[in-house]
């Protein structure tokens, strides 16, 4: 017989590692000012919340339990080891004197941790590779593969830039805490950057069984109103703006079923208008200070394409000029790739696929599924049916994410 009340803390703890984990950690993180033992220390207090809370119910405050406690055990480890590690001394120390200091978390203090943390992973003393692995990892929780993923190179890559990042923390004595006004824009970008990324790998999971993950493209933009409350530059308010369009359309993008459903496809009474308006908005004011960059271009491409009441209204000669802009500013195969896409909504397929197939021929997006899903149907619009049954194979064969692979599937069948 199954203990149901057991059962049920169970849940709760599993659901609350899963959407408060990283918070608890970046505060331990400051506290503790070591990244391997807070992550220790964190681990240990969800496993002694499992425990104690059956004996003694929910805290009123568990997040700030699960801070304190991990705190605690923290020293308890610390103190214990230092009989082994004399180089722990100076840490311990540290920690039986801030004892008072801290026996008290406040939860507006735990808000704004991560941000903290993203600040000291992105400090100027850190390569920039390192800086955004780093902060993805540690402070987002993705794992290693789908950090390689986004980066479009290897986990052991990736991998050795978080060691590295660690390590020039430690070493360089960084301090974890968000710097000064005049200090900030030389971190914005490399911030911007993850922030970005985070919501990337939440609108569109690199892999896994479904097409979006909405913890961390949740989390990722209430990181970016933080930031734009702290500095309100027009890139951080763009970004904001790119992220609220965007996850507007999150419920239109998948089937009840889990399926893809493309934009043109999508039930867009399902958009959640209260985004589009303030994402709008928030393009508007950064477009008005003349200082923006490829955030606040992309934040207004999304919203070109959030004014269209039906797929056939929607203004392909803007979205083009704005990947013109964009590719002045920062020009990339990716948004070649996106520019070729809408150049073949407003000129026709064929225009569409002579770009697409220049962009593949220099070889950058060679294993980046999209560019070959793209080509296919193009080559499927065109009526040839070959070269989008190849082209579809070579999809498949690159991509990750299972609703991904089962849209592709679904088109092969149709051509079959």
């Amino acid at each position: 017989m199954v203990d149901e009340d057991r059962l049920d803390i169970r849940q709760f703890v599993d659901e609350l590692y899963r959407t408060e984990s990283r918070r608890v950690f970046a505060t331990l993180v400051r506290l503790l000012g070591d990244f391997d033992l807070a992550e220790e220390a964190m681990h240990e207090a969800f496993t002694s919340a499992f425990v104690k809370w059956q004996e003694e119910g929910i805290p009123q405050n568990p997040r700030a339990w699960l801070v304190s406690t991990g705190r605690f055990k923290a020293i308890d480890t610390i103190r214990r080891r230092v009989r082994f590690d004399e180089s722990l001394e100076e840490i311990a120390r540290r920690l039986d004197h801030q004892k008072d200091q801290f026996a008290a978390v406040d939860n507006e203090n735990i808000e704004d941790d991560r941000l903290r943390l993203i600040f000291t992973c992105c400090h100027p003393a850190i390569s920039p590779n390192a800086q955004v692995a780093l902060t993805l990892r540690e402070v987002c929780g993705l794992r290693t593969e789908e950090i390689a993923s986004a980066f479009l190179t290897t986990p052991p890559t990736i991998a050795q830039r978080i060691v590295r990042g660690k390590q020039k923390i430690r070493d360089a004595g960084i301090p974890f805490e968000i710097p000064t006004v005049p200090q900030m824009p030389q971190r914005l970008d490399s911030v911007l950057s993850v922030i970005y990324l985070v919501f990337n790998e939440g609108y569109s999971a690199s892999s896994g069984e479904t097409v979006t993950r909405r913890d961390l493209s949740e989390e990722a933009i209430r990181l970016g109103r933080l930031l734009a409350q702290l500095l309100p530059d027009a890139e951080a308010i763009g970004l904001l703006a790119l992220m609220l369009i965007q996850e507007s359309r999150r419920t239109a993008r998948t089937s009840p079923s889990g399926d893809i459903v493309l934009l043109e496809d999508q039930d867009r009474s399902l958009w959640v208008k209260s985004y589009i308006a303030e994402g709008s908005e928030l393009v508007q004011r950064a477009l008005q200070t003349r200082r923006f960059g490829v955030y606040t271009i992309q934040a207004a491409i999304a919203a070109v394409h959030a004014e269209a009441k039906t797929p056939d209204e929607t203004d392909w000669a803007q979205i083009i000029a704005l990947y013109d802009v964009l590719s002045r500013i920062e020009p990339s195969p990716v948004v070649e790739l996106n520019r070729a896409v809408a150049i073949a909504m407003r000129d026709g397929p064929q225009a569409g696929l002579t770009l697409i197939d220049a962009i593949l021929a220099e070889g950058t997006l060679s294993e980046y599924h999209l560019a070959h899903a793209a080509r296919a149907d193009l080559c499927r619009r065109i009526g040839d049916t070959t070269a989008a049954v190849i082209a579809y194979q070579r999809a498949l064969d690159l991509v990750k994410q299972e609703p991904e692979r089962r849209f592709l599937e679904g088109r092969l069948k149709q051509l079959s």
